[in-house]
């Protein structure tokens, strides 16, 4: 018989808690193989691609693009064994939110999970097993834990549900405000629960006038996935209302849009409010827009903020002259062995942070609060902040004192292409030492950065501009047009006093002005 398999949803980051579904790469019924790629999922520190740990068939996905799932929650069913039998469905025993369905006549009572139809909680005998079954009461019986998913009552003959998915399908734990107990299919021959756990009618079909949410036309419970069930609630959409499009005759994402847009002859402001919700964009000459804060931002939002009250920033300027070094930049451009690797004024930046933190060791540190004492690295692992579609990221260039000046350049042209094409891995955002932003590349002359979490040195890099400038030679000043930046550095002044910062962005300036330095 067919062997089904889940994938559970890695930590692919350091202690990562839940990730964004992206994008799948398969579909239910494609075949995969070992390492495949399966989905692209975004978490707090970059986009990742998971591969497949099984080869088969793809039985089920039990999560959409745009889900928030936990780390250790299903994600995909995979049949690794899909030339055997079907398997048989078990039998459904009654479960505390789950009603069991048996074949009764209309001349019998009905005798289910909620107890006798007389609207009594136990049977006569006060919980005896009547007809062959227990009542069983909502809170009462196995635990909710004990199954190993929410078993679906089986809906209209129109919508059938494939036999591994109906047996083997795991759906993401329902909203907190969800019911525990779906809606009996035929509403005339099971009483409606008062929300009490006590049976509310008189067993003839009569709910007191009181119409059920959860019932669509043909009296069968809606399909849809607690997402979309949340999504359809925040924007008022009645989800009996929506023609379902989705797998099994669910509704899906998409069909709540549609539905909404639909209602917008009817109702412009409301339904443009609420496509904004689900877009992000405003349409339509709306006055406000709302953006979801997940993945990169929100990583990002909460480390600054984390930064910015914890550690005592101090930020420090320099104005430079760094007209010899882009008279060297030049001339190194223009050397074979430099043939294909962009040489921009960074490179150059870079080369001499790395100079002055050698002469600067203090700066390459960290501050550790539990143990009360400050770790200096003997080796520097040079962040380049980096603004990308989700947010911004800070990857790290490994080692970066040990490269030469081609291997900086190499390195630091294959980091900016990666982290801006959303390819960054954890490892390369995780073990930074120290930060460059160039904020240049915007045209800024400098800023006040905040400091990356557990670093304690951020240098700002501004635009590089022709500007007049007072050149003295052989004691004689003129003025002149030169290309000068300016250097902007924010340091944890914890660790970092006043002196080694102003010394350390001193040495930084130096070696820009004069590249010659770098030889004593």
């Amino acid at each position: 018989m067919p062997e089904l398999k889940q994938f559970l949803l890695p930590d692919v980051g350091e202690g990562l808690t839940e990730a964004d579904i992206l994008s799948w790469a398969v579909a239910p019924g494609d075949t995969v193989v070992v390492n495949q790629t399966l989905v692209e999922v975004e978490t707090a520190k970059a986009a990742v691609e998971l591969p497949s740990p099984f080869a088969g068939v793809v039985a089920a996905v039990h999560a959409q693009a745009g889900d928030t799932v936990a780390v250790g929650r299903p994600i995909i069913t995979i049949d690794v064994d899909p030339s055997g039998a079907a398997p048989t469905i078990p039998a459904v025993t009654a479960t505390p939110g789950v009603a069991a369905a048996p074949a009764v006549s209309s001349a019998e009572s009905p005798v289910g999970a909620f107890g006798p139809p007389d609207g009594s909680a136990n049977a006569p005998d006060g919980g005896s097993p009547t007809n062959g079954r227990q009542a069983v009461l909502v809170g009462y019986g196995p635990r909710p834990g004990a199954t190993t998913r929410r078993v679906r009552r089986p809906v209209a003959e129109a919508h059938p549900i494939p036999t591994a998915q109906a047996a083997f399908a795991v759906e993401p734990a329902p909203p907190a405000d969800a019911p525990l107990v779906p809606t009996p299919p035929e509403p005339t021959a099971a009483p409606a629960s008062d929300g009490n756990g006590s049976a509310t009618g008189n067993g003839s079909g009569s709910n007191n006038g009181v119409a059920s949410k959860s019932l669509a036309t043909d009296g069968a419970r809606v399909l849809a996935k607690p997402p979309v069930r949340k999504l359809a609630k925040q924007l008022g959409v009645d989800l009996a209302t929506v023609t379902p499009t989705g797998p099994n005759g669910s509704v899906s994402r998409e069909d709540v849009q549609s539905a909404l847009e639909g209602a917008r002859s009817i109702s412009d402001g409301g339904a443009l409010a609420a496509d904004a919700l689900i877009r992000g964009t405003a349409t339509g000459g709306e006055r406000e827009t709302r953006l979801p804060v997940r993945g990169v931002r929100k990583h990002t939002a909460a480390a600054m903020v984390a930064s910015a009250f914890t550690a005592p920033h101090v930020t420090e300027f320099v104005t430079v002259d760094v007209t010899e070094t882009m008279t060297l930049r030049d001339r190194v451009a223009a050397r074979r062995d430099f043939s294909g690797v962009k040489v921009s004024p960074l490179l150059f930046v870079a080369r001499a942070l790395l100079w002055a933190v050698r002469r600067n060791p203090i700066v390459n540190s960290t501050w550790n609060e539990a143990a009360g004492e400050i770790i200096v690295k003997n080796y520097v692992n040079l962040g380049i902040a980096a603004a990308t579609g989700r947010g911004l990221v800070v990857p790290n260039i490994k080692d970066a004192d040990r490269l030469n000046l081609l291997g900086l350049a190499t390195a630091l042209a294959e980091l900016t292409a990666t982290a801006r094409a959303g390819r960054a891995t954890p490892a390369d955002l995780a073990g930074g030492t120290i930060t460059i932003t160039n904020v240049g590349v915007f045209g800024i002359d400098s800023g006040t950065p905040i400091l990356n979490p557990g670093e304690v040195a951020i240098l700002a890099v501004g635009a590089v501009n022709r500007r007049p400038w007072v050149v003295s030679r052989d004691g004689i000043e003129t003025i002149e047009p030169r290309w000068v930046s300016q250097l902007g550095l924010s340091f944890d002044h914890r660790v970092v006093d006043g002196e080694q910062g102003s010394t350390f962005l001193a040495d930084i300036a130096a070696l820009l002005q004069d590249p010659a330095l770098a030889m004593l």
